[in-house]
Parts: C-alpha cells; sequence; structure tokens
C-alpha cells in the first residue's frame, strides 16, 4: 500500500514539477532573449554594471521577506491551516498575512529609496571611483525600488496557490517580466533614449503584471479579503517564529552575493565588467537551476509538509531520495557541459554589438567556474525544502552562515589570481560544502536513508564525463557554422548519456527510453 501510495505521490509530483518547469522554461527563454537585448545594448560596460547593482538590491530584499518567505515559513503552515482550519478561518488568516506582507514591503521600500546613496556605497564601493557610474547606480535604485512591494505580494499570492497545489499562473507569470523588460529596452533604444531606463521601467511594469495575473486564479479558488481587525492572530506568530531564522539564513546567503558584488566592483583587481561577467554567467547557470532545481523545491515543499503533518516519514525519506537522484540526473551532465563549452556558449548567446572579446573572456571564465557547483546548489535547494517541511529554518541558517565565511575568505584569496573566476569558484566550493554538511545532518536526523545514492551518483557522474568528452571531441572535430557545431555536439552528447545511463541501469534513463517508445507507437 505505501509502495502504491508513494508512486502516487510521485507521479503527482513530477506532474506539478513538470508544470513548474515549463513555465520556467517560457521565462528563462524570454529571459535568455532579454538578456541578448541587454548585452547587446550594454555590454559589461558602465550602465550594465550600474543596473545590475540597481536591480539586485530590491531582488535581495525580495528574497528575505518574498520568495524566501513564502517557502521557508508560510507555505507550511498554510498546508497546516488548510489541513485544520475551516474555509472562512483560513482566507482570514490569509488576510492578516497579506496586510501584514504590505506594511513590510512598504517600510522597507520607503526605507530603500531614502538610504540608497549608502546602500550602493556599502555594496559597490569601487563604483565611487568613478562619479557617473555611481550617480546612475543610485538613480536606478531609486527608481526600481517599489518593484520589491510588488513582486512581494506576488510571491504571498504563490505562496496561496500552491498551498492549493495550482502551479500553472504561479510557473508562467514570470514571463510577464521578461516580456515587459524586453519591450521597454525596444522602445527606448528606438526613441534614442538610454536603453537602461526602459529596461528599469520594464521592471516596475513586470512586478505589476505579476501581481495582477495571481488575483484570477486566487477568486477562483474563492479567496475573499477585508482588512483585518488586528494583526495579532496565532498563525502569523508561528510564521514569524519560523520566519525570523529563514530571515537569518537568508540574510547569510545575502551577505554572500554581496560580497561576490562588492568583490567584483573592484575592477582594480578582477578588472573591468566584473559585475556583469558575474550576472550573465549566472543567467546561464540559472537555465537548469530554475528549470529543474527551483521547480522541483517549489513543488516538493508542499509534499514534504503534508506528509509531515500526516507523520509518514517513510515517504518523506523516499520523496526526498527521489528527488535527489533527479537532481543529480540533470546538473551533472549540465555541470560538465557548462565548463567545457563556457567560451563558444557566451559567445553564441552574447557576443555582439557593445558585447565584444573581452566580455565573453571575463563572463565565460565565470560560467567555468560557477558550473563547478551545479549539482551541490541544486541538491541545496531539495535539502533546505526537507528542513522547511520539518519546521526547522534554524539548521539550514547555521549552515548558510559557515558556508559564508568560507566563500568570503576564499573570494579574497581567489580573485586576485583568478579575476572573477575566482568568485564564481569560491561559490562553488561553499556551495558544495553547504550540500553535503546538510545532507550529513538530514541522514543522521531521519535515519541511514542515503542507501544506493553514492553508487547512483557515481554512474551518474561517469556517464556525464564520458558524454562531455565524447561531445567536446565532436566540436573540435567538426568545421561547420559554429551555432550548428554547438547544437550536433550537444545533441550527440545528450544521446551518449542516455546510452550510457540506460548500460548503467538508471531508473530516470529507462524512464525517458520508455516514454520515448510511446511517443513513436503513438501512445
Amino acid at each position: 500500500m505505501n509502495k502504491i501510495a508513494d508512486h502516487d505521490s510521485h507521479r503527482s509530483l513530477i506532474k506539478s514539477t513538470s508544470i513548474l518547469s515549463v513555465g520556467t522554461l517560457s521565462s528563462r527563454l524570454l529571459g535568455f532573449i532579454r538578456d541578448i537585448i541587454v548585452a547587446k545594448f550594454l555590454g559589461t560596460g558602465l550602465r550594465a554594471d550600474a543596473f545590475f547593482v540597481a536591480s539586485k538590491i530590491p531582488n535581495l530584499f525580495r528574497d528575505l521577506v518574498g520568495e524566501g518567505a513564502m517557502n521557508a515559513a508560510i507555505v507550511p503552515v498554510l498546508c497546516e491551516y488548510k489541513e485544520k482550519a475551516d474555509q472562512k478561518a483560513f482566507w482570514e488568516f490569509n488576510s492578516v498575512l497579506l496586510a501584514l506582507a504590505l506594511i513590510v514591503l512598504s517600510a522597507i521600500t520607503i526605507v530603500g529609496i531614502f538610504f540608497a546613496p549608502i546602500i550602493v556605497r556599502v555594496i559597490a564601493p569601487g563604483f565611487m571611483a568613478d562619479p557617473l557610474k555611481f550617480a546612475l547606480t543610485i538613480h536606478l535604485t531609486r527608481f526600481m525600488f517599489p518593484y520589491l512591494v510588488f513582486i512581494g505580494l506576488t510571491a504571498y499570492s504563490m505562496g496561496v496557490l500552491f498551498t492549493f497545489r495550482s502551479f500553472a499562473v504561479p510557473a508562467f507569470s514570470p514571463c510577464l517580466l521578461n516580456i515587459a523588460m524586453i519591450a521597454g529596452a525596444l522602445i527606448y533604444s528606438r526613441t534614442m533614449q538610454d536603453p537602461v531606463l526602459g529596461l528599469a521601467v520594464g521592471v516596475l511594469l513586470g512586478g505589476v503584471l505579476q501581481l495582477l495575473v495571481q488575483c484570477w486564479p486566487l477568486a477562483s479558488l474563492g479567496m475573499s479579503y477585508a482588512w483585518p481587525k488586528t494583526l495579532h492572530h496565532p498563525g502569523a506568530i508561528k510564521i514569524g517564529r519560523l520566519l525570523i531564522p529563514r530571515i537569518l539564513g537568508g540574510g547569510v546567503y545575502q551577505l554572500s552575493v554581496l560580497i561576490d558584488t562588492f568583490c567584483a566592483s573592484l575592477s582594480a583587481i578582477v578588472g573591468e565588467g566584473g559585475i556583469s561577467a558575474i550576472y550573465y554567467a549566472n543567467r546561464i547557470i540559472q537555465v537548469p537551476m530554475g528549470i529543474f532545481g527551483v521547480a522541483m523545491a517549489s513543488a516538493l515543499l508542499p509534499t514534504l509538509s503534508g506528509l509531515v503533518q500526516r507523520n509518514e516519514v517513510h515517504s518523506f525519506k523516499r520523496t526526498i531520495i527521489f528527488f535527489i537522484e533527479n537532481i543529480f540526473f540533470v546538473m551533472c551532465p549540465s555541470m560538465v557541459i557548462l565548463i567545457l563549452f563556457a567560451e563558444p556558449m557566451i559567445r553564441i548567446f552574447f557576443e555582439r554589438g557593445e558585447f565584444g572579446a573581452y566580455s565573453t573572456m571575463i563572463s565565460s571564465s565565470a560560467l567555468a567556474y560557477y558550473a563547478l557547483g551545479l549539482f551541490s546548489f541544486g541538491g541545496i535547494k531539495i535539502l533546505v525544502s526537507a528542513f522547511y517541511a520539518l519546521h526547522d529554518t534554524k539548521t539550514p541558517a547555521k549552515v548558510a552562515a559557515l558556508c559564508l565565511m568560507i566563500n568570503a575568505t576564499l573570494n579574497f584569496i581567489l580573485m586576485h589570481p583568478l579575476k572573477v573566476g575566482g568568485i564564481a569558484l569560491a561559490s562553488a566550493f561553499a556551495g558544495t560544502v553547504d550540500f553535503i554538511i546538510l545532507f550529513y545532518i538530514l541522514n543522521k536526523r531521519l535515519g541511514q536513508f542515503n542507501g544506493g545514492l553514492f553508487q547512483y551518483f557515481a554512474k551518474v557522474f561517469i556517464a556525464s564525463a564520458l558524454s562531455g568528452v565524447a561531445a567536446f571531441s565532436l566540436w573540435q572535430y567538426l568545421h561547420i557554422h559554429e551555432i550548428a557545431r554547438f547544437v550536433t555536439a550537444g545533441l550527440a552528447g545528450v544521446g551518449v548519456y542516455q546510452w550510457l545511463c540506460m548500460a548503467f541501469r538508471i531508473e530516470q534513463a529507462q524512464k525517458i527510453w520508455g516514454w520515448l517508445g510511446n511517443i513513436r507507437h503513438g501512445h
């Protein structure tokens, strides 16, 4: 019976993940188009660095009190209330949460706009050497800070929809941000104004649109809203208790991001365009991370929270292992391909207009080193979801604090010999340490549940390495247009990887082969 329940649970999770993955893939594709346009107009120059730092600031706060809060505290508690409370009480609780979110987000935005010059000085001290870059960053920061309110409320709305296993609108709504930014950049460039201003307008418009599209599915679920008579609610207090460690843990992660930005702004050490290089490299890294890592974690959290509520420990452990295996299956070959093809990928996607050979060189260096931690970055998403489902937000925060110190230390050691690549390598190493420690703690807490996982990882890694070598060898042998070369080598690598995984009897590969067989036979 448990096996059947687990099987059904896994099928449901795969369906939810598929919806989120397709939505994320759509958003990432639009994001690539947006980044190609940004690279063409801004390259890795002054305006690019200013825009990336300015947009990073509200996004840091968004993760702390927006999407990060949703994952850590809001979804598990909402799942609990949905299971135990009646519908009226559930929506009254949501009204309290929405009011609190609006108050907190508005307050942070007002403070952020007022203290923008100080924030920019702290985050990017290297910008003060260039008054034009410094002034532009402050202006863009103040203009885009209200985005925090819109995206924070959007994240809260997504949390409610996730609680009801409604994934479609949350999955596709990020596409609106990319569409708005693309439109803004193109319109402003055609009217002979600075495209960076168009991007900033697009950010705000995208935030508004993302929030508005959540309203219809929430209304269809029966959501009713009235300003609460009191903000004091036991559920809100419980979320607050879970949220404080999450904010501290998220703050640790954001400190890591800020240290990377701080170091990358020191152009005298890492060279010009370091912040932009990190951004473009991260955009490629975030494709497999968003399509698989983030999508899996988002679909996983409500299910794990439900299993905890029902005290189904065996299913809880099986579900975690199932998803870690899937992360390994996707991220290991992605890691190998990104390392081997870093330079041609950056050149194909971004090298045009203001984005020249130097921009390609520094961005591909960052990409190759970031890729070393790809499977760890994805694995962390799964393990942190498990801790959050257990209502434990302290352990991930403590581990993140340790890894912050490792990351910061390695940043200052590696940025001298490896330039911007050293900043990326420090993040990859710290992420790997984070994953190993979290896995060890969870394995110890739940009782040995890692049987066969290391053997599985070894087989996937060997298959990934061999398929990467095959793809790169073909790349060097072919003498055709670079895009055709890349596509051909990539498809060959995928084919070799699938064949090797079938030979190693890896379950995911066997399922893919069966699915392809059904398509061939029209089933």
